[in-house]
């Protein structure tokens, strides 16, 4: 994610939600204040950023074919969160930081309870049905 002149690298299997702080509403329309939400297990929050998922092993390979070129670049197993979907997530698990004045929470993906995603519509039909 880049913020003025600097970048924030997410790394591993976690992800970058974007909260808001401030009262919050029931169903009923009651204002609840900050700290009444902090009591929660569980919070829910934008996803902004994510990592590029769990690092694997490199595979094994035999030494039986010298001229075979090596892969070396690092091979991950990938997220399942996506760049906006609506994550709620158990509120213990996630670290609190601050990037360039707005604060945001760092969140493993196994402290993931649910992913809400909208459904992508196209810009235009398809040509043929």
């Amino acid at each position: 994610m880049r913020k003025g002149k600097k970048d924030l690298v997410v790394v591993g299997d976690r992800v970058l939600v974007s909260v808001q702080d401030g009262e919050l509403r029931t169903p009923v329309g009651l204002l609840l204040p900050a700290t009444a939400v902090e009591k929660d297990a569980v919070q829910g929050g934008r996803i902004v950023a994510i990592g590029p998922g769990i690092p694997l092993a490199p595979p094994t390979e035999e030494d039986s074919e010298p001229w075979k070129s090596r892969r070396s670049e690092p091979r991950y197993l990938p997220m399942q969160a996506e760049i906006g979907d609506y994550a709620v997530f158990f509120r213990k698990a996630a670290i609190e930081i601050t990037f360039e004045g707005d604060k945001f929470l760092v969140v493993p993906q196994s402290a993931l309870l649910v992913l809400m995603r909208e459904p992508i519509v196209p810009d235009s039909l398809p040509d043929r049905i």
